[in-house]
Formats: C-alpha cells, structure tokens, sequence
C-alpha cells in the first residue's frame, strides 16, 4: 500500500504539515519534530501563508531536495486554479511524491486515474452528494476545507465539528481537516470524536519560521499520541 495511505491505515489521526514556504530545511523540522507527512506547493498563492508558488521547474531543487530527504510520506499541491494545475500536472507524475493534493474544482478531468493518490478537497460550497460521490471519481482522501476565506483563523466551534461529522460520515476515505480555523493540540480529541483522520497543520497556527513550525509539530505530535 502507498506510505500516505498507510498512514491513514495505522494511525488514529495522521499529522500532516503544509508547508509555508518549500523550504527543505522546514521539511526536515516538520518531520523531525514528528509530522507523519509533509505537504508542499506549486502553482498557487496560498491564502493562509500569503506566499506565492511557482511552476514546478521553478521550485524543482527545493523539491527535489526535501523528496531526497525525506523521513515520510509527501504530497504536492498542483495548482490554485484549474487553469494552473493542468500547466505541471503531467510533468508532476515524474516526481516521486506520495500523493497529489488540489481542489475537486481545480482537478483537470484528464489527469484523473494518473496512479497518484489523490487527496481532493471541498469547500463549502459543495453539496453533500457531490462529496459522497468523491471517491466513485479518483479520491483517496478527502481534504474539507470547508470554512469560508474570511474566518480564517478564528476559533474553532461545536459547528464546525458538526460540519466535518456530516463530511465524514458520507465518504469511506479518510477526512482530512486543514487548520483554517485557529484548532489548538487540545482540540484533537474532539476532532477524532468528529470522525476526522487527518489533522493538516499550517501557517495560522505553525507560523512561518522554523522554530515556530518544529515547535507547533511537536505540541500536536504530543497531544495526538496522549489521546
């Protein structure tokens, strides 16, 4: 089986750093300080970090670098728009990552079935047959990313746990939820409560320095392992 996807299968919830910035030496405290998997980027702006990401020769050495290094599963992010995904989703297949990550929306038809493993994400705006029928179209995990741009960073809510319940409950892939809202290490037992597989960490709550991510890693590694 695929190491990402092994993850998911051994663990109670898999830890998943997205990267700021893909910068290897990041990479290596990530997982140093104990993410099960490192996610990176090519193609988009990213909100959260605000960092914009180039097309895929124009990150390839940093890539290559950490994929070289690597102590885990990683997973690269193919683009913000459908437009730029489709641009390296080809030339992505080249690269040894573990899976590729992108909006259902921003997923070309045509790179479907490319022997990646796919982890898709909704956001709100999907309905709930559209999110049952993922996995039926290519999905091996689902990403529910489903939290409007404009709350990012705020606290998480009984709600919000209800939204991610509902989500779980309608696919048989793992749930992976991404830190839109602000989630805290002590909100993990309430996450797995909620049915969620996958904790996705990133710059609204592991900031945007080395320390600050190896130290937020550390503090979810700890509380994901004491539940």
């Amino acid at each position: 089986m695929n190491d990402y996807l092994q993850a998911f299968a051994q663990n109670k919830l898999t830890l998943i750093m997205s990267l700021p910035e893909n910068n290897p030496a990041w990479c290596r405290a990530a997982f140093e300080a104990g993410a099960d998997a490192v996610k990176v980027h090519i193609n988009v702006t990213h909100r959260a970090s605000g960092t914009c990401f180039g097309r895929l020769e124009e990150e390839r050495s940093a890539l290559e670098e950490m994929l070289s290094r690597r102590a885990g599963p990683m997973g690269l992010v193919l683009g913000g728009s459908l437009e730029q995904a489709a641009l390296d989703a080809e030339a992505a297949r080249t690269l040894p990552f573990s899976f590729h990550s992108v909006y259902a929306h921003h997923m070309p038809a045509w790179a479907l079935g490319s022997g990646t493993p796919l982890m898709a994400a909704c956001d709100g705006a999907y309905t709930l047959d559209e999110i049952r029928a993922m996995p039926a179209l290519g999905a091996d995990v689902l990403e529910a990313s489903v939290i409007p741009g404009g709350e990012y960073g705020q606290a998480l809510s009984m709600r919000d746990l209800l939204k991610y319940r509902v989500i779980a409950q309608a696919v048989s892939i793992p749930v992976v939820v991404p830190t839109q809202r602000a989630i805290q290490p002590r909100e993990v037992e309430a996450l797995l409560r909620a049915g969620v597989r996958g904790l996705m960490i990133g710059a609204v709550v592991t900031g945007k320095e080395e320390g600050s991510i190896a130290r937020a890693v550390a503090a979810f590694r700890k509380a994901i392992d004491e539940v």
